[in-house]
């Protein structure tokens, strides 16, 4: 006996869809992957062509951007400090400036929001740390005159104390005048410090003698330095794997380390073409933006050695700052033209309201993209990105640099002495000291 439950196949209300039964039988469908192929090559051509990263530009400052500070606690604050001595406050949401500070005489260095997001630290090249209220931003509610220039700083991420980089590392409480401790080893000036999101009694700083130090607040002494081949310009931890970090390099590359194997970093990531000057990660903690002196912005997985994503403008400058906002849909960039500008963590994102059968369009479009990854054309659509022309020639000329080296190499390794040239790793060739 044939038996049919009418909830199958009867509609609620007149303005549901019909439901229709589909019996999902391979040996009944021999075209599925054909047809699968064809709407993974129209959704990668479609991604292309939606493409569209670039939301708006923040004007107002009239120096170049220096520095960016997410808000802790509000998504759509933002406060970034100029060369001219100058912090705005700014709501992205509204794409407007709702405050101006004249903070500093000189650069602005650094800015970090407490975590309660009630008050604000900023250091500049007059040598003071200065407090600023959320509520209240004609004066400071504090004031500290350092010995030193401070070149940047960054809060604990739980307890009510920051750490300053410059001549020294130092750990400062919200309530002294005067530093808890300070860390030196062997550098002249440190150019970044950053705390550990997660061990976050652990920090770590790029010094100008091409080094990374580590340190540990409850020890009196630096616990690593390694000393890499070029300078350092800053490091980002990763939000969730708290061993990880990864360093901007002046010698085109970003390195991730693992804090517990510091012999040779654990990956590579290559495509700019000129100093890359900040990095920041995206809270997921699988991809992390960069900005570079070759003036574009780049977005990395950070298990890949090579950058998804590509943003430039044809008025967009050396980037000086790069953030990725804490709902993971937005990128940030500073810049030496003046401006801030947002941009879409995914270039093809829509933005705005998605009723349910858009999204599972969308999703069901992304599993077919990933499905078909490997296939030739639908990679080759999927890579495919203008580039700007100095960093297209750029590009071609340090590939013809590399091989040249990889031929002298293997010139000099076949006609010596076998043994004498030892093969050396990429990656081990990066680090040339490690101490403790």
């Amino acid at each position: 006996m044939l038996c049919r439950n009418p909830a199958d196949y009867v509609r609620e209300t007149k303005k549901d869809i019909v439901p229709v039964q589909r019996n999902y039988d391979p040996d009944l469908h021999p075209f599925e992957v054909a047809r699968e192929y064809t709407r993974a090559m129209n959704a990668v051509k479609m991604e292309r062509i939606f493409a569209r990263p670039f939301i708006c530009s923040l004007d107002g400052h009239r120096d170049s951007v220096q520095c960016l500070a997410k808000h802790s606690t509000q998504l759509s604050l933002l406060l970034s400090g100029s060369c001219d001595g100058e912090i705005k406050i700014w709501n992205v949401a509204q794409r407007t400036c709702q405050e101006t500070i004249s903070a500093h005489n000189g650069f602005v260095r650094g800015i970090c929001v407490i975590p309660d997001g009630t008050a604000f630290y900023s250091v500049g090249n007059d040598k003071l740390i200065k407090r600023w209220s959320m509520d209240n931003y004609d004066t400071p509610t504090m004031t500290i005159v350092g010995k030193h220039v401070f070149t940047s700083i960054d809060h604990h991420y739980k307890n009510a104390q920051y750490a300053t980089s410059g001549e020294n590392v130092s750990l400062w409480d919200e309530q002294r005048a005067q530093p808890l401790q300070s860390f030196q080893w062997g550098a002249d000036s440190h150019a970044r410090v950053k705390f550990n999101p997660i061990e976050t009694t652990v920090l770590a700083s790029c010094a100008t003698d091409r080094s990374i130090i580590l340190y540990d607040t409850r020890q009196s002494v630096p616990l690593r330095k390694i000393t890499l081949q070029m300078n350092s310009s800053t490091l980002a931890w990763n939000p969730l794997e708290a061993f990880v970090f990864t360093t901007a390099n002046e010698d085109y590359n970003l390195y991730s380390f693992d804090i517990r194997y510091l012999q040779r970093p654990f990956n590579i990531h290559k495509d700019h073409v000129a100093a890359v000057i900040d990095v920041d990660y995206a809270p997921t903690g699988k991809e992390f933006v960069s900005g570079s002196y070759d003036k574009t912005v780049r977005i990395f997985a950070s298990d890949k050695g090579h950058s998804r994503d590509i943003y430039h403008t044809k008025r967009m400058q050396h980037i000086s700052c790069v953030q990725w906002t804490l709902d993971n849909k937005y990128v940030i960039s500073g810049s030496d033209e003046m401006c801030l500008r947002l941009w879409k963590a995914k270039a093809s994102e829509k933005l705005g309201v998605i009723r349910n059968r858009e999204a599972e369009t969308l999703e069901y479009n992304d599993a077919l993209k990933e499905k078909f990854s490997h296939f030739p054309k639908i990679k080759r659509i999927a890579q495919q990105r203008h580039l700007p022309k100095h960093v297209y020639h750029a590009k071609r000329e340090h590939k013809t640099i590399r091989e040249s080296q990889k031929r002298h190499e293997a010139n000099a390794r076949a006609n010596s002495k076998p043994g004498s040239i030892p093969f050396v790793s990429e990656r081990s060739k990066i680090i040339l000291k490690e101490e403790e």
